[in-house]
């Protein structure tokens, strides 16, 4: 219990007593503190798993010091504690976040029973994320696949940004999941309840952008024959997805950029402004960094949007997740309640020696090319595109990164360290049979793997 502190506050010395020597006796790491305005300063500094709150004390009271712990830190649990309980203050902690509420004087088996329940419930939760991030490191993280390290990068990320809502920009080429990623961000975030909006900046004229994004009122221009609301008004409460945010005009970024600072839109043709709460999440495929050069991108709005920064790998830079890509979206367009139809190995050496200027959308487009022409058992050769089946060997000179047989031998590796080194669950992983497994793991002179 010493990893999990609790925090008492009360202005009664003679309780906080006596409380400190059951709970240090208990095993549990105790702190008193008689003055609620000191506790929140310790909740700043300390994670406390459990705080317990008098009702009533003179610099603050226990309701506004359970408001304000669970602003600063949400996941610490409070109890208020009073010997004036009333059903309607018991309600009322209840609706602002209190765990439960303990009347004087304090039934100390209770007492303990509390503390032990939310500790219990602590250690479930953490278990479940430690559960959860371990199956997203295998090999995807809701619909993006891939296990190579770089792939294992972007999934750290959206875990590390799933609380709080602080501005993303995403970057890569096109066909890279710039668009999927920006959903998964929204759908693990604590907005996920709340709508997410995409917007095609590059699609929607520059005259109508404006008034797309922020809206307007009736008479603003010709043609607004009533109030309309703009995009980030709608996306009030959860995200709004800017893509080839690289093609906004100077006159809409400098928009843009106050709605960021501020917080607040103002209708085309309104005078009044309303607040907003909005997570904004951006995307190009170009490289901002020579757009500010140019002074075509401002750079004050590149810093507010930049504020967390993802790069979507192109996907001859993870050649060694293509495997896993291929079997994902075989199982997407496969009808039939088996696995689907197997990749030859022929098949899967051009897929992976391919260079893909269309990324994983492209590969997707070939796999469901594929299917449209019969495909039933086994992709082959002759059922890809002619530019993959006929693609020149020496067009692969360039890649430093294509080396068919270290690639091969990685992505056999990669596998059997996140199945602990089972061939069967590595096979299954890969699409292939087990004895392909052995047969490439005796070629390699790949030994056993272990976690």
């Amino acid at each position: 219990m010493k990893n999990y502190k609790v925090l008492f506050v009360d202005d009664d010395e003679q309780i906080l007593s006596i409380v400190q020597q059951f709970l240090s006796r208990s095993g549990f790491d105790v702190t008193t503190e008689s003055n609620g305005l000191k506790a929140i300063e310790m909740v700043r500094e300390h994670h406390f798993s459990v705080v317990f709150t008098d009702l009533i004390m003179p610099e603050i009271s226990g309701m506004d010091l359970l408001k304000r712990i669970k602003a600063i830190s949400p996941d610490t649990e409070v109890i208020v504690v009073s010997g004036y309980g009333t059903i309607e203050s018991a309600i009322e902690a209840m609706k602002l976040g209190s765990y439960d509420f303990l009347q004087k004087p304090i039934n100390f088996d209770r007492f303990r029973i509390l503390i032990e329940r939310i500790i219990e419930k602590q250690d479930l939760k953490e278990e479940n994320q430690r559960i959860r991030s371990h199956l997203k490191e295998r090999y995807k993280y809701d619909e993006l696949v891939g296990m190579s390290p770089k792939m294992q990068d972007i999934y750290e990320i959206i875990d590390k940004i799933s609380t709080g809502s602080p501005t993303v920009l995403i970057e890569g080429e096109s066909g890279t999941g710039k668009g999927l990623t920006a959903n998964i961000i929204h759908n693990n975030s604590d907005r996920h309840q709340g709508p997410f909006i995409p917007v095609n900046c590059g699609a929607i004229a520059e005259s109508l952008l404006e008034r797309e994004l922020f809206g307007h009122v009736k008479g603003a221009f010709t043609g607004a024959l009533k109030d309309t609301v703009g995009l980030f008004q709608a996306a009030d409460g959860g995200t709004i997805f800017l893509d080839e945010i690289a093609e906004v005009s100077q006159a809409v970024q400098v928009t843009l950029l106050r709605v960021l600072q501020e917080k607040k839109v103002r209708r085309l043709g309104d005078t009044r402004e309303t607040d907003i709460d909005v997570r904004v999440i951006a995307a190009t495929n170009k490289k901002l960094d020579e757009a500010l050069k140019k002074q075509t991108f401002r750079e004050d709005l590149y810093y507010r949007l930049n504020v967390i920064s993802i790069t979507m790998p192109p996907l001859r830079d993870i050649r060694e997740d293509i495997p896993l890509l291929v079997n994902h979206f075989i199982a997407k367009y496969s009808t039939s309640q088996a696995s689907g139809p197997k990749v030859s190995p022929a098949a899967m050496g051009k897929l992976m020696g391919y260079h893909w200027p269309g990324n994983v959308r492209q590969l997707e487009n070939v796999i469901q090319r594929a299917f449209a022409l019969g495909v039933r058992e086994t992709l082959n050769v002759e059922d890809l595109p002619n530019e993959i089946v006929n693609q020149a060997p020496g067009n692969l000179s360039t890649d430093k990164n294509f080396n068919l047989r270290e690639i091969e031998k990685k992505v056999i590796l990669q596998a059997l360290g996140k199945v602990g080194g089972n061939k069967v669950e590595a096979a299954k992983l890969l699409g292939i049979n087990a004895t392909t497994v052995y047969r490439k793991m005796a070629k390699y002179n790949i030994a056993d793997v272990q976690n």
